[in-house]
């Protein structure tokens, strides 16, 4: 059921501006981490503007954008938007628990739901909750399970139709899809630079908004169902 599923997205930054702002310690392990892909010829410090913040060890969490499908008064299907953000990423995974607790209360069966949140947004988030010293809720904790038992509707996946050399991008698949993409303003690899040259917060929140618009109205298409119309999306303030 629609009404079941916990839409995410998250967006991440190095957890330093540069390079040379870590200790020499970290930045051995960082060099560790990314030698067997490292390119020739590209600098430690630009390699590390590129990779940090995809990797959960070196990098953190500035948004988590989610939504959940419900029925309006017109008994249409809607989206309730809640985005949580800042610089404080404790503080940021601590209410996205308590609002997962809260779906968790009422829907036991719940299921997270974006685009390649199997492969990034989930692991990231429980990897940031064990380095920040925070709880593992027992719908995260999913260490052991085997492949089949961790249930998400995750897009990226439904795409591949058991081909799993396929790799689509959220962008392209509303695109091919004729969903209005969320790719207007600012796209991933750009959010560390508005994040800590333009100082621009609000940017970066509207844009993961777009992104979990997109996903929300990919699921619709493969449910073949009407895509929501801008009277049918709510956000709701932090």
């Amino acid at each position: 059921m629609l009404t079941e599923l916990l839409l995410i997205d998250i967006e991440t930054v190095p957890a330093f501006q540069a390079f040379a702002d870590m200790d020499s310690g970290w930045q051995s392990l960082f060099l560790d981490k990314i030698s067997k892909t490292m390119p020739e010829g590209i600098s430690e410090e630009e390699m590390y503007h590129k990779k940090a913040g995809i990797l959960a060890e070196f990098g953190k969490i500035i948004c988590i954008s989610t939504a959940f499908f419900y029925e309006n008064e017109n008994k249409e299907t809607a989206l309730k938007i809640k985005s949580i953000y800042g610089d404080d990423e404790v503080e940021i995974l601590r209410i996205f628990t308590e609002l997962c607790n809260k779906m968790y209360l009422f829907h036991r069966n719940f299921q997270f739901g974006g685009h390649n949140i199997k492969e990034f947004d989930i692991p990231y988030i429980c990897r940031r909750l064990l380095i920040n010293h925070l709880p593992l809720p027992e719908y995260l904790q999913l260490h052991d399970k085997k492949p089949w038992e961790v249930k998400m509707f995750d897009t990226l996946n439904w795409w591949k139709f058991g081909d799993n050399k396929n790799y689509v991008s959220l962008h392209l698949l509303a695109n091919v899809l004729g969903i209005p993409t969320s790719k207007s303003d600012i796209d991933g690899s750009m959010v560390q630079d508005v994040y800590y040259k333009e100082k621009n917060l609000t940017r970066i929140v509207e844009y993961c908004q777009r992104d979990v618009v997109a996903t929300a109205n990919v699921i619709l298409r493969f449910k073949d169902l009407p895509l929501l119309s801008e009277e049918r999306i709510v956000i709701v303030s932090q």
